[in-house]
């Protein structure tokens, strides 16, 4: 049986690598498939750890001595990860804005480890430290079984969170293919992440750690994690394609009926409202500001407006700075203050979109603008 499951395991992470790589270069839904792709990744990683003890890959000193000091299992940043990949599904205009990559800032707990064991070697060849390893693998082994705590607990609370915002998501948009996968993702999720703990528990106990790795070793949580692997590659590369189909499909010019209303509401949140003075604005925020679909909002503006989301909030945030740079006190700020003041997430963002709407830089700009 053992011999099965390694089997199972083993290509798991033959299959998550391969559709990895397929998801994060696929044309489809890019954004959203890079999100996953990543996801399946480091699921595969753990396992083809996993596998490589199983197997001996390791069996090397040297190897071993590399698998020390490189992070192999990096499980912080999965609960992010499928709540960025769920909202870029349903929103083709999101962006992995600064206050997002925040998500990621816990990953520090991964690597740890290998932080540790890389300041041993350096310290020993320096001449700092005694070459005296018990210690640091006595440190090093209690604390990646600890550091499984609040690995749990951030995939279990980005699972919260993912099922809260599809169920907003849901209240708003119609129901579709995308939204019964995004759903079931979620609740695949729960269901590990239940797994998970029933394990968790007793390993995290000292004097029942041994006795779960004796008794169980890691099938009860590998096994799972490669049925995740299975169904999140083949399903999501699967659903992805559909969804572009359909959209092909589905497609219509909206009636005057539907898009004069819309273009109100839509002015009205940024003029009135101002909306993009909002840095991490999307397209669902708006969706959920007017009360309409995120895919009415994208349809009147391609349709009629012929602009997409970020060209749409980015000319209402280049007119501000236009507004502010002719004034008296815009000799006392600099471009980049002014730019963050209209809604503007980076000084870089804001030179590339001021020069595509201008054709001119904002010095250059400014210099015509007093000049006539």
């Amino acid at each position: 049986m053992e011999r099965l499951f390694q089997t199972i395991i083993l290509l798991g992470v033959i299959q998550g690598f391969i559709v990895s790589g397929l998801l994060f270069f696929s044309v489809k839904k890019r954004r959203a498939n890079r999100f996953l792709a990543v996801l399946i990744f480091l699921l595969s990683m753990a396992s083809f750890c996993l596998s490589g003890e199983y197997h001996q890959w390791f069996g090397s000193p040297w190897l071993r001595f590399f698998s020390q000091l490189v992070p192999l299992i990096v499980a912080m940043p999965l609960g992010p990860l499928m709540y960025f990949y769920i909202q870029s599904f349903t929103d083709p205009e999101f962006k992995l804005t600064p206050q997002r990559r925040r998500h990621f800032w816990p990953v520090v707990i991964d690597l740890v480890s290998p932080v540790a064991a890389i300041i041993f070697v350096v310290g020993v060849l320096l001449g700092v430290l005694k070459n005296h390893p018990q210690p640091w693998i006595i440190f090093i082994d209690t604390y990646n079984v600890y550091s499984d705590i609040p690995r749990w607990i951030s995939l279990a609370t980005y699972t919260g969170l993912s099922v809260r915002f599809l169920a907003a998501y849901k209240r708003s948009n119609p129901p579709g293919a995308g939204l019964r996968w995004l759903q079931q993702l979620t609740w695949l999720f729960a269901g590990f992440s239940a797994i998970w703990l029933v394990y968790l528990v007793p390993y995290v106990i000292p004097r029942y750690t041994d006795v779960m790795l004796d008794k169980f070793d890691w099938y009860p949580v590998y096994v799972p994690v490669t049925i995740l692997i299975y169904w999140l590659g083949i399903k999501g590369y699967i659903i992805s394609y559909q969804e572009l189909v359909t959209a092909k499909k589905t497609e219509t010019i909206l009636p005057e009926s539907t898009t004069a209303p819309a273009v109100m509401l839509l002015k009205k949140a940024m003029e009135e409202d101002q909306l993009f003075l909002n840095a991490a604005l999307t397209l669902q925020m708006v969706a959920q500001h007017t009360g309409l679909p995120s895919k009415t909002i994208s349809a009147v503006l391609n349709q009629h407006l012929h602009k997409n989301f970020n060209e749409y909030v980015n000319g209402y945030r280049v007119n501000l700075f236009k507004e502010k740079l002719l004034q008296e006190e815009a000799d006392q700020l600099t471009f980049t203050g002014m730019a963050y003041d209209c809604g503007f997430s980076s000084s870089a963002t804001f030179q590339r979109v001021f020069k595509q709407l201008t054709g001119m830089s904002p010095s250059e700009f400014r210099k015509s603008a007093l000049q006539t």
